[in-house]
């Protein structure tokens, strides 16, 4: 058992990477609240969700940066203080472009502070063992954060109200901003300038893609809105990656992609953070909105695809060693699909056990296995000097796929809707069933690209370590 320092420091490092997860969920439970209070569309109500994780995920490499030249621990304690603020504003919205706006300022706070909780989390592990067994426990809790966070927004939301989803953040912060210099270790500062060139296209044209995917929701995809947002968002990437090939030092090292597992670990990241985030986000709406569940009732619906998600924490080293990474990734990319297909079964007749219980249950024993692997295989094989940007890649892909996810869904959605909310339910599961047909074939491929390879054993490649 690590000495209470130690210990301390890592339920601060974990703590506030939970607290920050699981905002990107926590308001879940409560959206048809939201919705009725603050007479939100359908579109516009996915923006309570997307506001704050395209500010958190597009950002997020920009924070790492500003970690690494002022000093991570100043940053964390820096966005943990300002995440608490507009965690307060949040809370107490008086109207609803006014909780959006809290929302964004949350994602802000968020990306200055992640990106610093594993570079600490990294820094502070004793061996290459020790560091394998710290990321899977990180990628559990990312993996869990999302489930929790559906969890704690349903009992706020019933007993209480939904504000107190977002409230119950800042007692947490002031503790996490009060320790953290007491208990997190310093770090230097390091030389070089910021890439705001690049953090301000890849976030407005993230940005600019969403919103057109909304607008194609609500317009139609031949309104203007719909086809000059989509059509900056495509200018404003292909911008920033211009930017990212000549700048002295780019927040994206363009040579991250270069390997093979590290591309596919982001890019399947992303699918199957899309997908999953869009069950959440629709099934809490179905839950209450057909079936007929509480918010409070609702929250602890998703308990047991919480509990899958650390459970796959013990079980993954046992795993590698007998099947090795490849054939693991494909398994549990397989098992997360075939419980997203289960799910999107679902009818006006189904019920709580067994329709959504046990596809929940395997959603979680699958994705939370592939969340693991793709965490250690988005740092594997990266040099030192690319760590903090490789890591920051990681949240990125999960953070703009959960905001891709709940847009493009959204369209299905909003498509099937004059159909009545059960069959347009059914479509959007179905559609998320897709994203993790995508991730599994991208798995397959990287499975057989990277089954012969070889590489250095290091304490960079704990994938190595773990099996």
């Amino acid at each position: 058992m690590p000495p209470p320092p130690r210990r301390v420091a890592l339920t601060l490092i974990l703590g506030s990477q939970l607290m920050m997860t699981l905002d990107t969920s926590i308001i879940t439970t409560a959206l048809p609240k939201v919705q009725q209070q603050f007479d939100y569309s359908p579109g516009a109500l996915s923006w309570v969700q997307n506001a704050y994780v395209l500010a958190f995920g597009g950002l997020l490499l920009l924070g790492a940066r500003t970690g690494d030249l002022l000093g991570r621990r100043r940053v964390f304690v820096g966005g943990i203080a300002l995440f608490t603020l507009a965690s307060l504003a949040a809370g107490l919205a008086p109207t609803g472009p006014f909780l959006i706006a809290a929302r964004a300022v949350q994602g802000v706070a968020a990306s200055l502070a992640v990106p610093s909780t594993l570079a600490l989390l990294v820094s502070g592990s004793r061996d290459a063992t020790d560091r394998a067994r710290l990321i899977a426990l990180y990628s559990a809790v990312i993996g869990a954060g999302g489930s929790v966070g559906i969890v704690i927004g349903g009992v706020f939301t019933d007993l209480l109200s939904w504000r107190w989803g977002l409230l119950v953040n800042v007692p947490i912060g002031l503790v996490i901003t009060a320790l953290a210099p007491r208990f997190l270790a310093g770090t230097a500062r390091s030389e070089g300038s910021f890439d705001l060139g690049g953090a301000l296209t890849s976030t407005l044209g993230m940005t600019a893609l969403v919103y057109g995917f909304i607008q194609a929701s609500e317009a139609g995809w031949g309104a203007a809105s719909t086809v000059v947002s989509l059509a900056a968002g495509v200018v404003l990437l292909i911008t920033f990656v211009l930017i990212e090939r000549v700048v002295a030092q780019p927040i994206t090292p363009l040579r991250l992609f270069a390997n093979v597992e590290r591309s596919g670990a982001y890019a399947g990241r992303l699918l199957i953070v899309g997908g999953n985030f869009a069950v959440f986000y629709f099934l809490s709406q179905y839950l209450q909105e057909v079936l007929g569940l509480s918010p409070l009732e609702t929250g602890f619906a998703y308990v047991p695809v919480t509990g899958m998600f650390f459970a796959m924490v013990y079980v993954v080293r046992p795993l590698l060693a007998r099947l090795g990474r490849p054939v693991l990734l494909v398994a549990s990319l397989t098992i997360a699909l075939a419980g997203t297909w289960w799910l999107s079964r679902i009818s006006a007749s189904s019920t709580y056990f067994p329709d959504v219980l046990l596809p929940l249950v395997v959603i979680g024993v699958g994705q939370g296995i592939a969340i693991i692997l793709m965490t250690n295989g988005g740092v594997a094989d990266v040099e030192p000097q690319d760590a903090g940007a490789a890591s920051g890649l990681v949240n990125v892909a999960h953070q703009v796929g959960g905001s891709l996810g709940i847009a493009i869904l959204t369209i299905v959605y909003a498509g099937a809707l004059p159909n009545g909310k059960v069959a347009a339910f059914h479509d959007a599961f179905t559609g998320s069933v897709y994203f993790f047909v995508a991730a599994l074939a991208l798995g397959i491929v990287v499975a057989i690209v990277t089954r012969h390879r070889a590489p250095e054993i290091t304490p960079q490649n704990p994938v190595l370590l773990e099996a």
